[in-house]
């Protein structure tokens, strides 16, 4: 944009008032359009993001309400608990293990305790615990609101923003040597320096693909709305080229892989017998506890309400909730004049709060390991009587009794296998990151298809360096036993080996991970930090739907890399035939509003291409920005554009002899032509009339070829640019020429480069 402005200001400066009407009117309307598609998508995202407004529980007028984090006001009351985004700066009312991850703010990992009369902050999130806080600023006047509004910090580029910056670079250093050499050769020739440099200017113009903004903007945007119709939400419309440059999808299992349904299959004493005092236990705990809704509690309630129990015997005292460092769930509660402690969790972490003797515990370790191999996860259950006291803490889970044991079942999706072979067969890698128990993890991993041989836990995870982890990390297809900073830690020894890695989560231990993945997705029902460290969401929670946007990401690119690739080397064809003819010829063979003009028809057609269609060989490996070979392409497909040039120049003068006027004529309908017929023969790999192009693309091509034909003999219009009508035998010959080009273009193209890549051979991310 920055070349056609400085053409612009130029040809104003010089009286030049065609040459710089149209180039304002490439820039204005390149940049209308971009403004009008950016102003549409932006729109389209604002009311599907109000899909996923946060919300928040307050307390108002003694209710308590869910209302949207905007309506929030100073003094409001809000309850908060794990998982929960802070939405305004206030003061904490009450606390029970209320821990708050401040990395937002601080940059430090580590969460930090809050209890009451302490302030918390916009931006911040619960990783434990629950609170109540008092409101007293909201949006800007809060502590984050002022730093955004002191800073005007960019976001961190793309790896599709970055590939866009290296391809204006390679423009630029080839724009500087054409226009250069054509310089000194005008010099040397004694000709005008006035029309030279307008000459020069419109070479530079003319290499430009000055509609990349609007057409990337188009596409994007097309690709956004189409995602948005299989339910896959965009909140960063770049994400959708980062999509299509995944590699590795890491995924936790839960409502992804299994059915999300969560069955309590049976309440087992530890002699492993069915107990309906071991499940009323659990019902009580899972009934009162208040931090982290989750299926689990959710099976346990629906279970005993089966069963016909209730917790109205029994009252709620305290509550110690679940983190994930101790991995259980404690509630304090009283029938009668006694106090029970009640503690559900991982099975290691409540087995570590009991009394039982080494031989026992081996015996009960081997039977949960028979357990998991067989699908079911283990909970164990734990109890002790406690005295009367205000308040308890993690310390008093120590000495308790076990219970028993909670089964529960969630099977494998129906179509889970098929989905992650359909993404394998795109070349997407699935990897499971779990913090379920090896046992289980290894059997949804042998249901759906992934290799149970292939597993990591944390515990061998954390003994690892991470040289080691880069290592494994790439060999492994089961994670299991993870804790959140080791699901981080797992996408960067991904990225360390150059996979571009995707990170589906929901939970409040996935938000690091998100963060630090390519493209972090969500889905709809995720707790508020995950939603909002996702580039995209899911409206529903299926690798199927995944999928879907995986395919119209690469779409997407692909068409974005059609424009670039095919605009780019015609028109490096047509600018380095001019500068090689310049010195040869007694004038020069085009004017500079003659190039400004072809430069605008040729791209025009090209709006039209975020409708193709993309053929499906092309989407089944990783697509990504390489610069040396879109260099490739363009030097390649140019020279072959260049070698029909000189034919065209050839014919006009050797055997038409046509003078300044007809050679320019001749010369910008042969150009136009050929930069045109091109793109329907290099938009595919297969051969050209085994692949159709959309409709849109299509016609505006053929509209255009037609207003080129008929042009100089347009009058007015037509000596206003300095056209004059041709001999008929003088087009065949152009088309001739042009069908020539095509033919060659085909032949290049099968045999050698399509899109910068070999063809016939297997693509590379």
């Amino acid at each position: 944009m920055l070349i056609l402005v400085a053409g612009a200001a130029l040809s104003l400066a010089l009286r030049q008032w065609l040459d710089a009407s149209l180039i304002l009117a490439i820039v204005l309307g390149s940049a209308a359009l971009g403004f009008w598609q950016e102003y549409r998508a932006s729109a389209a995202v604002a009311r599907l993001r109000e899909r996923l407004a946060l919300t928040a529980r307050v307390l108002r007028d003694g209710e308590r309400r869910s209302v949207a984090v905007s309506e929030i006001v100073p003094g409001d009351v809000v309850l908060l608990s794990a998982g929960n985004l802070i939405p305004a700066d206030g003061r904490v009312l009450e606390a029970r293990d209320f821990l708050v991850s401040e990395a937002a703010l601080t940059g430090e990992s580590l969460p930090v305790e809050k209890s009451a009369g302490e302030t918390v902050l916009t931006g911040t999130s619960v990783r434990s615990g629950t609170a109540s806080m008092r409101v007293e600023t909201t949006g800007r006047a809060t502590r984050y609101g002022a730093i955004v509004a002191r800073l005007d910090a960019a976001a961190p580029e793309s790896d599709f923003a970055r590939g866009v910056r290296q391809f204006g670079y390679l423009l630029m250093r080839v724009m500087l040597i054409v226009v250069l050499a054509v310089l000194v050769a005008n010099e040397l020739l004694g000709r005008p320096a006035l029309e030279s440099l307008l000459f020069a200017v419109a070479l530079a113009v003319g290499l430009t693909p000055e509609l990349l903004p609007a057409i990337v903007t188009v596409t994007l945007a097309r690709g956004a709305h189409a995602m948005a119709a299989s339910g896959v939400i965009v909140r960063r419309l770049q994400a959708i080229e980062d999509l299509g440059s995944m590699a590795v999808l890491c995924t936790d299992k839960t409502g992804t892989l299994t059915e999300g349904r969560v069955e309590l299959a049976a309440a087992l004493d530890p002699a492993q017998r069915e107990s309906r005092e071991v499940l009323e236990l659990a019902h009580v705990n899972a009934s009162l506890e208040t931090g982290i809704e989750n299926p689990l509690d959710a099976a346990i309630v629906a279970a005993g309400e089966r069963r016909g129990l209730d917790t109205r015997a029994w009252a709620k005292v305290d509550e110690i909730p679940y983190d994930f460092v101790r991995k259980r769930l404690t509630i304090v509660a009283a029938r009668g004049a006694e106090r029970h402690m009640i503690t559900k969790g991982a099975f290691a972490s409540v087995l570590g709060a009991c009394e039982i003797a080494p031989a026992e515990r081996e015996r009960l370790e081997a039977w949960q390991a028979r357990q998991g191999e067989q699908g079911y996860r283990v909970l164990a259950l734990a109890t002790r009587r406690v005295p009367e006291r205000a308040a308890y803490g993690r310390d008093d889970e120590a000495g308790m009794a076990l219970a028993g044991f909670l089964l529960f079942l969630d099977p494998p999706k129906g179509d889970a296998a098929a989905v992650v072979g359909s993404l394998a067969a795109l070349g997407v890698r699935v990897k499971i990151i779990t913090g379920d128990n090896r046992h289980v993890a290894a059997h949804v991993a042998g249901a759906i298809g992934l290799d149970p041989a292939r597993l990591l836990t944390g515990p061998e995870i954390a003994a690892m360096n991470q040289e080691a982890l880069w290592h494994h990390a790439e060999r492994t297809d089961v994670f299991a036993e993870i804790d959140p900073q080791q699901k981080e830690r797992i996408v960067r020894a991904l990225q360390h080996r150059g996979h571009a890695v995707g990170y589906m989560g929901d939970g409040i231990n996935d938000a690091p991970a998100l963060h630090a993945a390519d493209v972090g997705i969500s889905v709809e029902g995720a707790v508020d930090v995950a939603r909002e460290s996702a580039d995209v969401v899911l409206l529903r929670r299926d690798l199927a739907v995944l999928r879907r946007g995986v395919e119209d990401g690469r779409r997407t690119f692909a068409n974005t890399l059609k424009y670039i690739c095919i605009t780019t080397s015609a028109n490096f064809g047509n600018m380095l035939s001019m500068a090689a003819a310049t010195p040869l010829l007694p004038f020069l063979p085009l004017a500079a509003k003659q190039i400004l003009l072809n430069n605008f028809l040729s791209d025009f057609p090209s709006l039209a291409i975020s409708t193709d269609r993309v053929d499906e060989e092309h989407l089944a490996q990783p697509l990504a920005w390489d610069i040396g070979e879109v260099r490739r392409f363009m030097v390649v497909f140019g020279l072959v554009s260049s070698a029909f040039d000189l034919l065209a120049f050839w014919l006009l003068l050797a055997v038409f002899h046509a003078g300044e006027a007809a050679f320019q004529t001749a010369w910008f309908v042969v150009s136009l032509l050929t930069e045109l017929a091109v793109v329907l023969v290099l938009r595919t790999q297969r051969p050209a009339w085994r692949s159709r192009p959309s409709r849109l693309l299509l016609g505006s091509t053929l509209a255009v070829a037609a207003a080129a034909l008929a042009l100089p003999y347009a009058g007015v219009l037509a000596g206003a640019f300095g056209f004059v009508p041709l001999a008929w035998p003088v087009v065949a010959s152009l088309l001739g020429v042009v069908a020539g080009y095509l033919a060659a273009t085909e032949l290049v193209k099968t045999r050698k480069y399509w899109f910068g890549r070999k063809a016939n051979s297997p693509a590379s991310p």
